[in-house]
């Protein structure tokens, strides 16, 4: 078992990077669903980082994971792959603020699994912190939901991102086992691979060739999603997911930002409001002193 970080601001502030470099990968998964709809663009983007993280993962000449390894692998990346389908479903019907901001239950809903499945000690600084987090949130939904600018999906699109939540809770729960039995470019390289190879059942029906326009974001949203996958594994292995769960709210800081940038999505007042309840949050639980798990995971 690989020792926690002495202090957990570090693990914190490296979770932040993999947040900020996913939530710049969104911004183009957000054109390939609209482009090539939401099957072919996880699955494209995937197969793509399965073979960035395979040449960098194999030139490492690495010793073959064990079967108990390769299992928590192939049951995370179910999870990814049903978190992914619904998440960017819902991306290409919702702003990308809103649609983050719907997401953050996943955090609060992971903060309570971690009691359950991994025997962490859920402390009042933390709680308080996943509480006021959503409160963000909830000033945030109301705000929008005042304006009535929905699109007709937009309903079925906001049940997909909480569906799509709790598939992230879970994964969350199973990031930190997985970051105690492998290194970060391990499980880059099996959680695109096995994604790749689960999504691949619906090819029959679905698989659509991307045109050569679609190659340079493709490559760029794999590249993106590996190197945040690979700056999360990091920090899930060496602090505590009630700590780094709520690195997850600064996802809403740059979905505001790209959304607006690049898709022209408004900035409410309501959507300021509740970042800065967000932000609160996330400086809240960076504060927490470290401890130990009291148990040692088990692998799923």
């Amino acid at each position: 078992m690989r020792p926690d970080s002495p202090s957990p601001l570090i693990p914190f502030l490296i979770a932040c990077l993999g947040i900020a470099t996913y939530s710049a990968m969104d911004v183009l998964m957000k054109g390939l669903s609209i482009g090539l709809g939401v099957y072919n663009a996880v699955l494209w983007r995937n197969a793509a980082g399965a073979v960035i993280s395979g040449l960098v993962y194999f030139a490492a000449r690495p010793v073959m994971p064990a079967a108990a390894t390769l299992r928590i692998h192939a049951v995370r990346s179910f999870f990814v792959a049903a978190m992914a389908l619904c998440f960017f479903w819902a991306l290409a019907r919702l702003p990308m603020a809103e649609a983050i901001a719907l997401a953050f239950v996943a955090p609060l809903m992971a903060l309570y699994m971690a009691a359950v499945f991994l025997g962490e000690k859920i402390g009042p600084r933390s709680i308080a912190a996943s509480l006021l987090g959503l409160t963000g949130v909830i000033v945030i939904v109301t705000g929008k939901l005042g304006r009535g600018d929905y699109a007709p999906e937009a309903l079925w699109a906001v049940g997909a991102v909480f569906l799509s939540a709790l598939f992230y809770a879970y994964n969350l729960i199973l990031a930190r086992r997985q970051a105690k039995m492998a290194e970060p470019l391990e499980i880059a390289f099996f959680q695109n691979l096995f994604v790749t190879l689960i999504l691949a059942l619906g090819a029959p029906w679905f698989l659509v060739i991307p045109g050569m326009a679609h190659g340079p974001a493709i490559g760029g949203a794999a590249l993106l999603a590996t190197l945040s996958l690979l700056l999360l594994s990091w920090a899930y292995g060496r602090a505590e997911t009630q700590i780094l769960a709520t690195s997850e709210y600064t996802g809403f800081l740059w979905a505001m930002l790209f959304g607006w940038y690049f898709y022209a999505e408004p900035v409410t007042l309501p959507t300021v409001a509740g970042a800065m309840l967000i932000v609160g949050a996330c400086l809240i639980v960076a504060r927490k002193s470290p401890q130990l798990d009291p148990v040692e995971p088990a692998a799923a």
